[in-house]
């Protein structure tokens, strides 16, 4: 297999595919990545409302087609969002978590994007990582700034640039401990994702402000800790169903766009490459969709179908999840007062 054809098959930055990580760092953050989605799974299930949960999904197809809209940067590198840090902030961690495993599990198994191998490590770093930075360190700085509209915007900008950083460090922390080199690995990931982060840093704020300017109540994360007048009046008017509409024809005119993305090799593909360690990548153990395309469909169309399909897919997948993990909780809350009636 030469190179292109390798690089054919790591399309995302920072997705590792198999061959890059020893097995035992790998089985190593799969056990991490087990325990940290286990307890957000128990967390949403105590804490799930029904306004999250078509929220959860829209937030998932929009960080979906988001992420195949790679943008060029530096001088033939590509980055586009990871989104972890984004969901954090309008849902929570615990959601945020949720959103971004599933996202990330359904690139690797539809789209063959990213090793399987691999997975539990590219959740942890894009998806659980970038979720807790999101959250813990962008509601501090929240209250820093005093809940002002431009505190959002800067703590927005900060804590999506830090979240990159952080995830591309993890990902560099388990190459170095699979077998490469520290020196090569650390300078080279660092300086090139830190040019990403600046687009993941823009694409935020200019969601959470979007969010915020037109649907205000859907930031109740963010209510606590910005001002009356950064949320506004709470607008309350419209259903969910029409938000849900909205949020899916925003996800599909990303899509849409997804041909006009940058073809230059991401921030892992380009250190891979220039480092001399891209030909440890192996190929897919299977293909279904591979490359972002419909097999036998050639052109920009193959393209759009392709993210149409996987947008509407972790859609269903997330809200689904949501509902089961709701009513779960709602039967833990039921039992423990007729626990607690049949005690009195």
């Amino acid at each position: 297999m030469n190179l292109i054809d390798l690089a054919q098959r790591m399309q995302l930055a920072m997705h590792i595919p198999d061959g890059f990580l020893s097995v035992p760092v790998a089985l190593a953050w799969w056990a991490l990545t087990i325990v940290m989605i286990g307890i957000a799974v128990r967390q949403i299930g105590d804490s799930l409302n029904e306004r999250q949960i078509p929220l959860m999904g829209v937030m998932a197809a929009f960080i979906f087609a988001a992420q195949m809209l790679n943008f060029p940067v530096l001088g033939g590198t590509s980055g586009h969002l990871l989104g972890g840090a984004l969901a954090a902030l309008l849902l929570g961690p615990w959601a945020g978590i949720l959103v971004m495993s599933c996202v990330i599990a359904l690139q690797a198994l539809l789209f063959q994007d990213g090793g399987l191998l691999a997975l539990g490590a590219n959740i942890f770093n894009m998806g659980i990582a970038t979720a807790a930075i999101g959250y813990f360190a962008g509601m501090p700085l929240l209250r820093l700034f005093g809940g002002k509209r431009w505190g959002l915007v800067v703590a927005g900008f900060i804590t999506a640039w830090l979240s990159v950083m952080v995830a591309a460090t993890l990902t560099s922390v388990e190459l170095v401990i699979s077998g490469l080199s520290a020196a090569v690995v650390f300078p080279a990931m660092l300086f090139v994702h830190m040019f990403i982060g600046i687009g993941e840093g823009l694409i935020t704020v200019a969601a959470l402000a979007f969010v915020v300017s037109t649907r205000p109540d859907l930031a109740a994360t963010l209510a606590g800790y910005l001002s009356p007048e950064a949320l506004r009046r709470p607008v309350g008017r419209g259903s969910m169903i029409g938000v849900t509409g909205v949020g899916l024809l925003i996800a599909v005119g990303a899509a849409l766009l997804s041909p006009l993305a940058s073809a230059s090799p991401d921030g892992l593909e380009r250190v891979a490459e220039d480092k001399g360690f891209l030909d440890q990548a192996l190929g897919p153990v299977f293909n279904l969709l591979p490359d972002y395309t419909i097999p036998g469909l050639d052109g920009p169309v193959s393209t759009i179908l392709a993210g149409i399909i996987g947008l509407l897919i972790v859609f269903a997948l997330v809200y689904g999840v949501s509902l089961l993990l709701r009513g779960r909780g709602e039967g833990r809350a039921i039992g423990q007062q007729s626990g607690s009636r049949s005690g009195d």
